[in-house]
């Protein structure tokens, strides 16, 4: 039976990844390794870090499409994103399907509606590697077009040893070349001061909290369950913020923290 295993070209590209020497080589052929494993609209191998900005340390997006995706992402939305948080959890899974990840109402969110859904993405598949207690390399592969079939997210699951292997391989090359450069650590830790204390003059801490899920694309209920709390109680904080701001909706609760973010 072929498959896409027993493919001269994929095999080529398995060649490749073996033969890599250095990093920058391991990351570049890791995502051609990626590609040639399903077909995709862009892969990118991505450094997460709990105390600097995300890192892309290879990608194979066309330049229009990787301003929106990536450097728009970098400003700061990074924040927001689902992948980033789950991806710092000491327990994150080792691959996951990207819409598993989201909050229920995420598609509400307007980080969604501002971010997410101008990438046209229709589906991706995540793999996540922790490397140290503050960071953690994810690859996505991501589809504009269809999603993945189950012959492909099986296709995916099988290399997964490789592609965790190749990731870890990435990270100590990079070690040892001491070629690691997290970005702009002052700029990291305004963003995040910026979202942690967004609201901080007005709104009491548990306020606060609230307004951050519902930032995530939380809904009542969840947000009940992540905090412990009843959803009429969610309601009750979620009436008094909107109106201790002055808004009426999610989308001027997001605006004025893109606003935050702009001015931090």
């Amino acid at each position: 039976m072929q498959t896409v295993f027993n493919s001269l070209a994929w095999q080529t590209e398995v060649a490749k990844l073996i033969s890599a020497p250095d990093s920058k080589t391991i990351a570049k052929q890791l995502v051609a390794f990626t590609c040639a494993t399903v077909s995709n609209n862009g892969t990118s191998l991505m450094a997460f870090h709990a105390d600097a900005p995300p890192e892309v340390i290879h990608h194979s997006l066309a330049p229009s499409r990787a301003r929106h995706y990536l450097d728009r992402y970098l400003a700061g939305p990074y924040l927001l994103d689902p992948l980033y948080q789950m991806a710092l959890r000491p327990d994150k899974p080792a691959m996951c399907r990207f819409r598993d990840a989201q909050p229920d109402r995420f598609h509400s969110s307007e980080y969604y509606r501002q971010y997410v859904e101008r990438t046209h993405l229709v589906d991706e598949m995540d793999f996540l590697l922790g490397v140290s207690p503050v960071s953690a390399l994810v690859l996505v592969c991501g589809r504009t077009e269809k999603r993945f079939s189950r012959i492909e997210l099986s296709q995916l699951r099988l290399v997964e040893p490789i592609v965790r292997t190749a990731m870890q391989k990435v990270w100590d090359s990079r070690d040892r070349e001491s070629s690691r450069d997290a970005g702009d650590h002052g700029m990291h830790r305004r963003l995040t001061t910026c979202f942690e204390n967004f609201g901080e003059k007005t709104l009491t801490h548990r306020e606060r909290e609230i307004t951050q899920l519902l930032l995530r694309g939380h809904s009542s209920k969840s947000i009940a369950r992540e905090l412990g709390i009843a959803p009429g109680t969610v309601m009750v904080h979620k009436r008094n913020l909107f109106a201790k701001l002055s808004i009426t909706s999610q989308y001027e609760l997001f605006s004025r923290f893109i606003d935050a973010l702009s001015n931090s």
